[in-house]
């Protein structure tokens, strides 16, 4: 019985999801195209549309499956789940016609959302570095130009709409060889790269951002209902939603017509770099976010999938003043806070800005920190993924003793060059301590011992407020892990 009913409930929710109208020949989504890659070791959904009641038998590899489309002529099935291959597979769909898809892998997949810094290809949409004529790449040009076909990626085209929908526009799966990865994230490339190195696996990529892009295109319309704080704000939002004339705030919008099409293809998790344009909200960002990541798990049919994140990285001119922050060290603090929702994870970039830029170019740095927290939490690789963090600050004699955690091989002075971590013997720098008068003034910061900080300032006799690489753009900030982890930037008051 209860088998029977969970049938009649897959069928019934399948023709709920039907496009409207009738299909003369079998179809699918863009998701399946030639190139594709499968995620491993979970069932295979396809799906679709037919004539009514019509037969459709769809086969990969050696697994074959036949169903019959409902009476509004969706179909949906799932073949077994299987390894990860490098093996090249067809996927057939035979109804009245036949649709055969080649080429296609079985590895990791994973979806790559948020704004322009997730948006931003290798080749840095053809910009030429400043005053020359040389290419701005966020990578290598043998990356550039090298044969990484076991990396595939699947960029829908930019749309926005007010009701979500079945299939989308794209130039379908895409391989990374003979220069084609110009076009793919370049973040998303590299955490892809490094995850092939450590798994040795195929990576499929859906590559489904836009740059300028308010979080509020990407949360469904019932996410907004996941966290109190956030019920009133989305509801004023999808109220407006039909006037609303700047695209990149419309509620829903994007989710709408780049992410919904996905919501039956398996996927092992998502890596998001979005808040540039929530700056202004500060720490409310925690509770967009929240929502977004707890819908998202609702409506994909992965579950309690990963969510890993980049903090925002510095930008803006160099202020000397510490009191002059600016938004976006209270929106990295919203960030931050949301590490509380289960399975997610945090990739602080606070070592990797531009001053003059907001997309830095070294997404390499972005993608092997995402893949980290991967490489720990998903496929239990022995490896700091992290950054420290205050666990504790003690206010005492015009001094703070901060302990952190998340230490891994104990604190270090440090620097990022290019793409490598060096330690270094400089004192800590974008430390900053607050007086009896709420300003604050640079601060001395020495480490005395594997976890701890100890922060004072000549003249400040009661500290009531401790900040590091607390600005739009900390200069120089340069306390790390062993392992090259830089910590999180933070404010803790007395």
């Amino acid at each position: 019985m209860k088998t029977m009913l969970s049938k009649l409930l897959a069928a019934v929710a399948v023709c709920a999801f039907s496009a409207a109208g009738a299909f003369a020949e079998v179809s699918v989504p863009k998701c399946f195209t030639d190139n594709g890659v499968f995620q491993r070791d979970k069932p295979i959904c396809v799906w679709g549309w037919a004539e009514p009641n019509e037969q459709v038998t769809v086969t990969f590899g050696d697994n074959s499956v036949t169903t019959t489309a409902c009476e509004k002529g969706a179909w949906k099935v799932e073949l077994p789940a299987l390894p990860a291959s490098y093996e090249p597979k067809d996927l057939t769909i035979k109804g009245a016609n036949e649709l055969k898809f080649t080429n296609i892998l079985v590895g990791e997949v994973w979806i790559c959302s948020g704004q322009s810094n997730m948006e931003m290809p290798l080749n840095s949409w053809g910009q030429k570095k400043r005053g020359t004529e040389e290419p701005r790449l966020a990578c290598t040009t043998e990356e550039l130009n090298g044969d990484f076909s076991y990396i595939r990626f699947n960029r829908p085209n930019h749309v926005i709409t007010d009701e979500p929908q079945k299939d989308f526009a794209t130039p379908g799966w895409r391989v990374c060889k003979d220069g084609v990865q110009k076009d793919c994230t370049a973040a998303g490339f590299h955490f892809a790269v490094r995850l092939h190195n450590e798994l040795d696996v195929p990576v499929g990529l859906i590559d489904s951002n836009w740059g300028g892009s308010n979080i509020n295109s990407w949360i469904p319309d019932a996410g907004w209902n996941q966290v109190p704080e956030t019920v009133a704000v989305g509801k004023a939002l999808i109220e407006k939603r039909p006037t609303e004339q700047n695209a990149f705030v419309k509620a829903g919008g994007m989710y709408n017509a780049m992410l919904a099409p996905w919501i039956n293809y398996n996927f092992r998790g998502a890596i998001w770099y979005q808040g540039c344009s929530n700056a202004g909200e500060r720490e409310f960002y925690y509770y967009k976010q929240k929502a977004m990541i707890r819908e998202w798990r609702k409506v994909f049919m992965n579950g309690d999938f990963p969510f890993y994140w980049v903090q925002l990285a510095p930008f803006t001119a160099i202020k000397e003043d510490p009191n002059d922050t600016g938004d976006w060290p209270y929106l990295r603090n919203g960030q931050t806070m949301c590490l509380e929702v289960p399975n997610t994870g945090q990739a602080v970039i606070i070592d990797a800005g531009e001053t003059d830029d907001i997309h830095p170019t070294n997404k390499y740095i972005v993608g092997n920190r995402l893949a980290l927290w991967a490489l720990a939490r998903v496929f239990n690789k022995d490896v700091e993924c992290c950054s420290p963090m205050v666990k504790t600050a003690d206010f005492a004699d015009g001094k703070v003793t901060i302990t952190f955690e998340h230490v891994g091989g104990g604190l270090v002075a440090g620097r990022l060059n290019e793409r490598e971590f060096v330690e270094t013997n400089d004192k800590l720098a974008c430390f900053a301590i607050a007086g009896a008068d709420g300003k604050y003034v640079w601060a001395n910061a020495e480490i005395t011992a594997p976890n701890q900080v100890v922060v004072s300032a000549d003249g400040v006799e009661t500290a009531t407020g401790v900040r590091y690489a607390f600005q739009m753009y900390p200069d120089g900030c340069n306390l790390y892990t062993a392992e090259g982890l830089p910590a999180t930037p933070f404010e803790v008051k007395k």
